[in-house]
């Protein structure tokens, strides 16, 4: 499924958190929203689900919740369980907007294996660790079997084996056909697995293409304050981010 976002703006006491953003995402593709902490990227998802009031257009308001949610799948940021729920029951709400139940235990089997919690499936949620209670969220996102994903920060907090088994994953999805938004904050994760990456800062989008075209010296400086470069390597290139420039502007601190 493709996302369409036309002059998305979301204003917030007046002031503009999303500022103009036109977005066109075909299917089967994979995009990493990027940008520094309050560059409006968990707000353009939000909006473009319909969750936040919006001006501008997003096709997947548009369609009916019910609809909506047979469509899109959302992970947010927030990663706290209030109740003690066992983690195969918690897997198995995001079937909830589908109406046929015959494909449940499948779908739900199929997730906490992609996201190996499968012998968690007992265990309450209020008694896993941050990383564990992660990857059951994943899993509980990824049973809805929408054609398109929108996760914010998805793998923060995980160890770097899970982090790359899920980055993996969405990449696979993309390339079945799927369509993944997520918001990521490790560039070199970003840049190894993403076809696309869009950059936000200040609310809006001020570069989209391929992770070398967006990924460029003076865009890192300018909205980050630090370098990075490509590091050819025998698995492929490598984005590494390094200290700011010589001469920059952006404050470095002195060495103890």
């Amino acid at each position: 499924m493709s996302l369409s976002l036309q002059d998305l703006t979301v204003r917030r006491d007046g002031c503009p958190t999303v500022d103009h953003v036109t977005l066109e995402v075909p299917a089967g593709s994979f995009v990493g929203l990027i940008g520094p902490n309050g560059a409006g990227k968990t707000t353009l998802m939000q909006a473009a689900l319909g969750l936040i009031p919006a001006e501008g257009q997003s096709d997947l308001t548009a369609l009916s919740p019910a609809r909506r949610a047979r469509r899109a799948a959302w992970l947010p940021q927030a990663r706290e369980i209030a109740w003690p729920i066992p983690v195969e029951a918690l897997v198995r709400l995001g079937r909830r907007a589908d109406p046929d139940r015959r494909a449940d235990a499948a779908a739900v089997a199929e997730a906490m294996a992609a996201l190996d919690v499968t012998h968690l499936a007992s265990r309450r949620a209020t008694e896993l660790s941050g990383g564990e209670l992660a990857r059951v969220l994943i899993a509980r996102l990824l049973a809805q079997r929408t054609p398109l994903i929108l996760a914010d920060e998805p793998v923060a907090g995980l160890d770097p084996s899970h982090q790359f088994a899920v980055m993996e994953l969405f990449a696979r999805f993309a390339r079945q056909g799927r369509t993944v938004i997520a918001s990521i904050h490790d560039l070199a994760l970003a840049a190894r697995f993403c076809h696309r990456l869009v950059l936000m800062d200040r609310g809006r989008l001020v570069a989209d293409g391929r992770p070398s075209e967006v990924l460029t010296p003076a865009r890192l400086e300018q909205v980050f304050g630090v370098s990075g470069a490509f590091v050819p390597t025998p698995a492929g290139p490598v984005f590494v981010t390094l200290p700011p420039p010589p001469g920059s502007s952006v404050p470095v601190p002195p060495e103890p």
